[in-house]
């Protein structure tokens, strides 16, 4: 399948109702991925096609083991915005100005609005944590943003931050590794005078040194939710060129082997790192994502195999507006095409060893990995969770079949991060309870909820003796590790609106996942709409909830949210009132509070209001109750949450990242005010005098 430009890009200022994800955003994000056909061309079932003869969702759980035990953290982040649409009102629904109903949500919520500003509701105090460019390493530099290079940058907090998780430091009260994502770079924000796919050497260089992961130590303040980092020998910087081991399938395959690494088990670096999560053990994990766009030379590449696999992954020289293969050889496919193959896994980073070597882990497969967040199992099962966030993409779920094991020193965390790397890689398939109802509206079947039931198809397992066994036809483990999205397709896998972050409920074991849009959905020669995406040219989003017999293979489902103008017909709020709830677009990342709350993080807000957090009540007669708690900078994103009782972490990606605006004409001078250059950074809000939402 070669891809093909959709028509010419039409600005989302000048196009209604589409999302407000700022063309440069996609361009530099994810490669323009909004305005090409989608990497999946498959001819996959959907449910219109399916046929109805399946046990009902009442029943599918019936007898099975479901207590479970969620070892999760309570923390968890971005894709591209969607394109195009049929215009959409801003929200006619007046904005929710209650305190709320029940803990974690007893606040004002904040009413929708284009300031240049992170707005909290009223009680509520903010300061800014760390920002692009900030010292990380000892020794780093002060930033500079007219004199930048890849040695000051390989030792300052990387541009665009995602993820963020908070993970404490043993022995020592109020201080935490503040783990964060750097998800991506945005040249024409960094330089002045930077011309669109020219960069200078140096220019390549401080923005390979800006991607990746930091791990900095934080010092938090007695009687407030500020943080203070602390530059110290406790810090990492990961970039694109750090090394990792690669483990599973895939290590040592002829599909990742290359000149400069024969073996094929040593990868240098991580890029395009979206969300994430921590582990019952203490690491971090973060996904691969939007990786295809760093790469030259696709289009040149003939062998109809090699091209094929480039294609479902969204490979194209079109797409590449970073343009690093001009001074690295491995970014261009023509000279190095297995480079494609050695990214798009979850990677795991031991922040408490800044010497240790981080690890990919294929036996999670090779995709656009939103997130992975983990599920224990009252028997100690391990269970990960993680969506591939491309139009039309799938969910999968990893079931390990090895144990934590007990202690939190480093022996015991190398231990435990080898957990990934045995077991069983599974995908999602889907039917719905009102097959028929479904004709692409939004309309609600008649029995008042979207939901129906599913099965877990298994793609590959790898066993304790480091064998493995394909579970797809003419495909081997190794194949089905690297080339995870093809085994997807003929495993018959649901297609779903771009699946982004998916976390487990740690007290309920629900699982919530964030299918943020898909205006392609329905239009001529793509997939209807059904039960679980049941929109055509969905513009706004959903959030799904599974009820799932983790270690097995069955679940149930059903729409929490249908997201968008409460006031339109084709909106879903849980079955609460929707003139009492915040609008909401666009669904990104997930998290959950110590209340049971779900919080939900924007990206590409649909309903001209800047990208916000959400917090949603999950239980009782206020489910799908929806307020809002904080906004961001205009052209930001909203990225990362954290939530606890004391404080509310968010990563504002890209302030003032807007298509009439650039580092010589900035649209936002957000966080440092006067004429500053807008900055990426980790912001912390916490309640005067009390806990967040109580």
């Amino acid at each position: 399948m070669v891809r093909i430009a959709l028509p010419l890009f039409t600005p989302a200022s000048s196009a209604p109702g589409s999302s407000s994800r700022a063309h440069v955003t996609c361009q530099y994000k994810c490669g323009d991925a909004c305005f090409h056909e989608p990497g999946n061309s498959s001819d996959n079932e959907y449910f219109g096609d399916v046929v109805r003869s399946m046990v009902s969702r009442r029943s599918v759980l019936k007898g099975t083991a479901t207590a479970a035990i969620g070892l999760g953290a309570a923390s968890a982040l971005a894709a591209c915005g969607d394109d195009g649409g049929s215009a959409t009102p801003a929200p006619s629904t007046p904005p929710v100005t209650g305190t709320g109903t029940g803990d974690g949500m007893n606040f004002a919520a904040v009413a929708p609005n284009t300031t240049d500003a992170v707005v909290v509701p009223a009680g509520y105090e903010q300061s800014v944590v760390i920002r692009w460019g900030d010292p990380v390493i000892p020794g780093a530099p002060e930033f500079d943003f007219t004199a930048q290079t890849p040695e000051a940058q390989e030792k300052q907090f990387g541009f665009n931050n995602d993820f963020a998780g908070l993970i404490a430091i043993d022995g020592e009260p109020n201080r935490f590794y503040l783990v964060c994502n750097q998800e991506y770079t945005t040249e024409e924000f960094m330089f002045a005078g930077y011309t669109a796919k020219n960069p200078t050497e140096n220019q390549a260089r401080v923005s390979m040194a800006a991607h990746g992961i930091t791990v900095v130590e934080v010092a938090a303040e007695s009687g407030s939710g500020k943080l203070t980092p602390v530059v110290g020998k406790r810090n990492r910087r990961i970039t694109a060129s750090t090394p990792f081991t690669l483990t599973g399938p895939a290590a040592g395959s002829e599909f990742v082997k290359t000149s400069a690494d024969p073996a094929g088990t040593t990868i240098l670096g991580t890029i395009a790192n979206c969300s994430g999560g921590l582990t019952p053990w203490g690491t971090m994990l973060s996904g691969e994502e939007n990786y295809n766009n760093y790469f030259a030379g696709a289009d040149g590449i003939t062998d109809k195999a090699t091209r094929d696999r480039l294609d479902r992954y969204s490979f194209a020289d079109e797409s590449d507006y970073h343009q690093w293969g001009r001074y690295e050889q491995r970014f261009d496919l023509s000279k190095n095409p297995n480079e494609a193959n050695r990214f798009g896994y979850i990677v795991e980073v031991n922040p408490h060893d800044p010497s240790s070597t981080p690890i990919k882990h294929s036996s999670m497969g090779r995709l656009k990995h939103e997130s992975a967040n983990i599920f224990v199992t009252s028997d100690g099962t391990v269970v990960a969770y993680t969506g591939d966030d491309e139009r039309f993409e799938y969910i999968y779920k990893f079931v390990s079949s090895r144990k934590i094991r007990s202690g939190s020193g480093n022996s015991a965390i190398r231990d435990n991060m080898r957990i990934l790397e045995v077991g069983t890689l599974y995908v999602a398939k889907l039917t719905g309870d009102s097959p028929q109802s479904i004709d692409g509206s939004g309309k609600l079947p008649a029995d008042g909820k979207f939901a129906g039931s599913g099965t877990w198809l298994p793609l590959m397992t790898v066993n304790e003796d480091g064998t493995s066994e394909s579970r797809i036809d003419d495909m081997t483990a190794a194949e089905v590790a690297v080339f995870t999205r093809v085994a997807a397709d003929k495993a018959g896998a649901t297609k779903m609106d771009r699946p982004e972050d998916i976390e487990p409920h740690p007290k309920t074991g629900k699982v919530y996942c964030a299918l943020t849009n898909n205006t392609k959905r329905g239009t001529e020669g793509k997939a209807a709409a059904d039960e679980a995406n049941p929109r055509n040219e969905n513009k706004n989003g959903q959030i799904i909830e599974f009820t799932d017999d983790h270690a097995g293979t069955a679940f149930t489902w059903e729409l929490l949210l249908v997201c968008g103008d409460p006031a339109a017909a084709d909106t879903y709020y849980g079955g609460f009132d929707k003139t009492k709830v915040s609008p909401i677009s666009c669904p990104d990342n997930v998290a959950f509070d110590p209340h049971g709350n779900l919080w939900i993080s924007t990206d590409g807000n649909a309903l001209k209001s800047n990208d916000g957090l959400f917090a949603v009540a999950l239980e009782g007669a206020n489910r799908g109750e929806t307020k809002q708690f904080l906004t961001v900078p205009k052209g930001a994103e909203t990225c990362g949450p954290i939530i606890t009782e004391d404080r509310i972490i968010v990563c504002v990606q890209h302030p003032g990242e807007t298509d009439d605006a650039s580092a010589d004409a900035p649209a936002s001078n957000w966080p440092d005010g006067g004429s500053a250059q807008p900055r990426p950074s980790v912001v912390a809000v916490w309640k005067t005098g009390g806990k967040i939402g109580v």
